[in-house]
Formats: structure tokens, sequence, C-alpha cells
């Protein structure tokens, strides 16, 4: 839930609508998802947000302290949507406890440098050290995450043909390559990572994505989530205006359903 909500305040955000939503309502929801730690502080690699009310817990939008449940942590693209959201919002943040999310963010980094979603166990790929950057930086606070091992993990990534994948030796992928390149922007470190030459095979392989929408990957469908995968790496890279911006426009309108108005993967399909 807190993802979808996540996707629907940006949404109407970039439309100048947020003024349709109760916001103070919303921000309050989101409060009671939070992770926080029990008074003696057992559950501190827990703490984040979770996705939303399953587990029953009571609605606690306060700043703690948490109520203990064995099964109840934080996931960490929930942490992630969840303080953008409450940023979209307007909120200070003051309620956030950040040393406990960034506790919690540190137990889920693997030795590789990746991230996990959940401390339980999980897959573990480039995603996730996305969430990971955008907690921090948001945050302000980079001591949830060993950075060096992170832009390892990145740069092992990288594969022959010059995009990003989720992990070392895997195939590139429009989302995994925003995901590498984002991070790298938000550390401030992407100029140190990749060699100019690197950058503009990486621009490159990006650039070659277009047909009239965009594809994640070689001799795959152009697919409309990929007009912002690769569309925002473009960005990213400074080459957004190589993009063929009528061609992607109309690719990304012939998927749009009229009646209710949302967008499809792919024409004559539903949104």
């Amino acid at each position: 839930r807190l993802t979808i909500a996540f996707f629907a305040l940006s949404g109407l955000d970039m439309l100048d609508s947020l003024d349709l939503v109760n916001k103070d309502d919303i921000i309050e929801w989101i409060y009671s998802l939070q992770v926080l730690p029990t008074e003696d502080r057992s559950n501190l690699n827990r703490c984040g947000f979770r996705g939303s009310s399953y587990l029953g817990m009571p609605f606690n939008p306060s700043k703690g302290p948490g109520i203990h449940h064995p099964y109840d942590s934080g996931h960490i693209a929930m942490t992630y949507t969840g303080l953008s959201c409450l940023v979209i919002l307007g909120d200070d943040l003051s309620r956030v406890n950040k040393d406990a999310i960034l506790a919690g963010l540190r137990a889920l980094q693997l030795d590789d440098g990746s991230f996990c979603a959940v401390l339980e166990g999980s897959e573990n790929d480039m995603r996730f050290v996305y969430c990971a950057s955008c907690i921090c930086y948001m945050l302000d606070n980079w001591s949830g995450m060993d950075m060096k091992k992170a832009i390892d993990y990145i740069r092992r990534s990288m594969s022959y043909d010059n995009g990003l994948a989720q992990g070392a030796g895997l195939e590139s992928h429009g989302g995994s390559t925003f995901c590498g390149i984002a991070s790298l922007c938000l550390m401030g470190k992407l100029e140190e990572v990749f060699s100019e030459k690197e950058l503009n095979r990486i621009r490159r392989w990006c650039i070659m994505r277009q047909q009239n929408g965009y594809h994640g990957r070689p001799n795959k469908p152009v697919d409309t989530c990929y007009s912002f995968w690769v569309g925002a790496t473009l960005k990213l890279l400074n080459i957004f205006q190589y993009t063929n911006f009528e061609k992607n426009r109309n690719y990304i309108l012939s998927t749009q359903d009229r009646l209710v108005g949302g967008f499809a993967k792919w024409p004559d399909s539903h949104p």
C-alpha cells in the first residue's frame, strides 16, 4: 500500500494536484507504519517502515517507543517510499526516528555491498542499493551504509555491453542501469567511479534503447515504464535532449486508457 501511495502521490505532485488529497491524514497513516525501536531497543536492526498494517499493530503515528512483535520489521523499499511520500507531502520528518532507520538499513547490507529487502532475507540487487541510497540522501546521513562496498557493487555490475545489471555477471537492464547511476549521483561519486569514456559507453547503451518508446533490454518489446527508467538515466547523464520526444510521447499516449486514465505497458492492454 505504501508503494502504491508513493506512485499516486508523486503522480499528483507532478500534475500539480496534491490539493485533491488530505495531506494531514495521509501523513498520520504513513507514520503509523513506522517500525519504531522498543524501550529495550532489541529490535533496532528491524526498524524502518512496513508496507501496510497487515500485522494488526496498534495505530501509532508517534515517534516511539514501539511495541515488540516477533514478525514486525521494516522493508527497505517501504522505507524509501514512506520517506519519499512524507517529503512530497511537505512533512518535516520530525517524527522519523532517523537513528533507528539508519541502524535498520545497516543491518540489510551484505558483504558484497548490495542490500536485501528485509532482515529475514530476500533477493539482493541494484534496486535495493538505490533504495538505500535514497534513504541516506533524504536523511542527510550516509552512515546507513558502507558506501565503498556499495560503490564496488555498482562498479562490478557493469556488463560487457556497457549497461548495468542487477549484479555482477548478469544481463544489462534499463531499470538496474538507472538504479546504479542514480545511486552514484546521490552519493556524488558518478565521475569518480566511471571514466568519461565509460560514461559515454553507458550513454550510448541508453540511447540505443529507444525505438518509438523505450525498451529495457536489447530485442525486447517497448514498455512504457522504460520511458522513466531509461529517460531518467539519460537526464542524469546530461543527454536527455537526444531523446526523440515526439515518438516517445506518441507511444506513451497510445497506451493510455481513455476511460480510467491509467497507462498500460503496451497499447490495447489494461492499465
